[in-house]
């Protein structure tokens, strides 16, 4: 028995605008990838957090603290990891002067930066190219998991990286595990969110970041 066509549920006039924004705002961001795959620029590209990957932005204060920490605390000549904190890449390649700036993350979307972006599982905290082994002058992560299985196979990857100075970024509940981990201590300098969370975050490095943060 064939239906009608007043038998095929119709969508009210509401969902049908709702929906037609939804794609326009997907056509737009696709567009707008495009546009900076195109041009090699990456200042005004913006992705929305996606809660299932525990993707939470920092708020522009935090970004441009720890900018400033990480310029201060490099040559210009020098090399910078970024494990899991895409939210950083933007203003840090715009303000690079020299420097280069590598982003280990596990979001697909942020292919679009082509060389300066690395695939990174943190469940195979080794499976990235061995010759990067030591290479970074400065490591920065921000484990996406508040676990004790995700700060230590990220602190691996870390370690794996790392010449020397390390900045950790997570909550305060895994203050005494990074300390054993990796032998840095709690600075001063608090990262914040641009969407307020439950669980108060810290700062950690193995050397006088709060310095560098301060710094002009």
């Amino acid at each position: 028995m064939l239906e009608s066509d007043d038998d095929v549920p119709q969508l009210s006039s509401t969902t049908l605008a709702a929906l037609q924004e939804f794609y326009k705002e997907k056509e737009d961001q696709e567009n707008q990838l495009k546009n900076i795959g195109a041009e090699k620029e990456s200042s005004n590209l913006t992705f929305d957090e996606n809660w299932q990957l525990s993707q939470f932005w920092y708020d522009d204060d935090t970004v441009h603290s720890f900018v400033r920490g990480i310029k201060n605390s490099t040559e210009p000549t020098g090399k910078i990891a970024l494990i899991s904190c895409p939210t950083l890449y933007n203003e840090m390649k715009n303000q690079a002067d020299g420097r280069q700036v590598t982003l280990f993350e596990y979001d697909q979307r942020f292919a679009i930066f082509e060389s300066d972006f690395i695939p990174y599982d943190y469940k195979s905290p080794l499976s990235i190219p061995r010759e990067l082994a030591n290479s970074f002058d400065l490591v920065v992560a921000d484990p996406p998991f508040l676990s004790e299985e995700c700060l230590t196979k990220t602190a691996v990857t870390m370690k794996f990286l790392s010449k020397k100075k390390i900045v950790l970024s997570t909550g305060a509940i895994m203050m005494e595990l990074a300390e054993r981990l990796l032998g840095v201590t709690k600075c001063n300098f608090e990262p914040h969110h641009k969407n307020n969370l439950a669980n108060e975050f810290c700062c950690f490095s193995n050397f006088n970041f709060d310095e560098a943060i301060h710094n002009k």
